[in-house]
């Protein structure tokens, strides 16, 4: 599987999915950043990453779990700094051959990543 890990300060584009005939499905996530944390309102959340080892991990992760859920490419964005309500935080892609693996994958990295990624967050308060 191909493994694509961008972490930066940078608006996040989705950019385009070249096409691959293998590829019977692409599954997208993207995670925005809400205008209220913890029922309180706040104008943006700021993330920091100790960005060797997150890469490390977000790899080994996706890697574990591509032999549960076979998949062909991932590609992991993830912003740190100052993030605005309504900006991305975080964008996913997976290629498949079919829509159960990319979904399946997906879905476990984001709850495997918030419990073992070293990227934490504070917010700012409107």
């Amino acid at each position: 599987m191909r493994i694509e890990i961008v972490i930066n300060d940078t608006v996040i584009v989705a950019p385009a999915v070249p096409p691959d005939p293998r590829v019977g499905a692409v599954a997208e996530f993207t995670g925005t950043v809400r205008g209220e944390e913890g029922g309180r309102p706040i104008a943006a959340l700021v993330y920091e990453a100790y960005q060797p080892m997150a890469e490390t991990v977000m790899r080994r992760l996706l890697t574990e779990l591509a032999k549960e859920h076979p998949c062909l490419a991932v590609r992991v964005q993830h912003r740190v700094g100052v993030v605005g309500v309504g900006e991305a935080a975080i964008h996913i892609v997976v290629q498949a051959r079919h829509r159960a693996e990319a979904f399946a994958l997906l879905a476990a990295f984001m709850d495997q990543l918030k419990q073992d990624v070293p990227i934490w967050k504070t917010d700012t308060v409107a």
